[in-house]
């Protein structure tokens, strides 16, 4: 077992992960700085496809078989503090679920990794 792939088991799996991404779309979607860039989205393909990021980040048995960043985002304008905001909810939620700091540290590092992809595209 892989060190990503124990911190997928550490957090609690997928029934965790769904919790996470839950709680983290709850915030989101209540932010009116946010909610204009998911008019019109599938909510429930959304969903499922930070379900799936997010395990793929933390290590587990899933693969994300979404669109790249950089073309997911494109044409949105996501500002850096729209990032920003995701990334807070996103520890946030993480927090809230009892996955360690250091966890989440591993898990939003690999998220910041992401954002020239994501800003301005």
């Amino acid at each position: 077992m892989t060190e990503s792939q124990s911190l997928y088991a550490k957090i609690g799996g997928r029934e965790a992960v769904e919790a996470v991404v839950s709680d983290f779309y709850d915030r989101v979607f209540a932010d009116p700085l946010l909610e204009p860039y998911f008019d019109g989205i599938d909510r429930e393909a959304l969903y499922s496809h930070q379900v799936q990021f997010i395990s793929a980040v933390a290590g587990g048995p899933v693969s994300y078989d979404g669109a790249d960043m950089q073309q997911a985002h494109e044409g949105m304008g996501i500002t850096e503090d729209a990032f920003d905001r995701v990334a807070l909810y996103l520890t946030e939620a993480l927090e809230e679920n009892g996955v360690a700091e250091d966890d989440i540290e591993t898990i939003i590092e690999q998220v910041a990794g992401l954002e020239s992809d994501i800003v301005g595209q």
